[in-house]
């Protein structure tokens, strides 16, 4: 069996948009993908997860990477689609949904490649990016969902 025929989940990114830009995330911990659901608000929730939908019957926070990437709020559109997610939190395997503006395909990269997003220029935290990917004629933005999915974080890091 060839190297390339033996290579598991994390070798493979979930590349999708936000504002124009290709963001990637491991296959790995991507659940499902669907269509836009509407949100049901959850009173005094915190910013970064307002709400929750109804995925097969488990509720599921939807969280807004938006806000943590300081990016403006979520315009509708036909491409938009809810990645959802099974990622772990404080121990425990947690499913969470995200709203993208398109997701666009499943790449193989080899993350051992990445290059370090520089600090100039780049309009993200540095502390919820993992590094960048060369593809074709683009930069995908591989995210750390290990800070980015974090509920609460330090005043300086949101």
């Amino acid at each position: 069996m060839t190297q390339s025929a033996n290579l598991d989940d994390a070798n493979m990114i979930l590349v999708f948009r936000l504002e124009g830009e290709a963001f990637g995330v491991s296959v790995g911990i991507v659940h499902e993908i669907l269509d836009p659901l509407d949100p049901t608000p959850v009173p005094n929730a915190d910013p970064f997860a307002p709400g929750v939908i109804n995925v097969r019957g488990v509720v599921v926070p939807v969280v807004n990477i938006r806000r943590r990437l300081g990016m403006s709020a979520e315009q509708s559109c036909d491409t938009a689609r809810m990645i959802v997610l099974e990622h772990t939190i404080d121990g425990s395997p947690t499913k969470l949904a995200f709203l993208a503006d398109a997701v666009e395909q499943v790449v193989e990269a080899d993350v051992t490649t990445l290059e370090k997003v520089p600090d100039l220029g780049a309009s993200w935290p540095q502390t919820f990016l993992k590094g960048a990917l060369r593809r074709e004629d683009e930069m995908v933005i591989l995210l750390e969902t290990e800070t980015l999915f974090v509920p609460c974080l330090p005043a300086s890091a949101a």
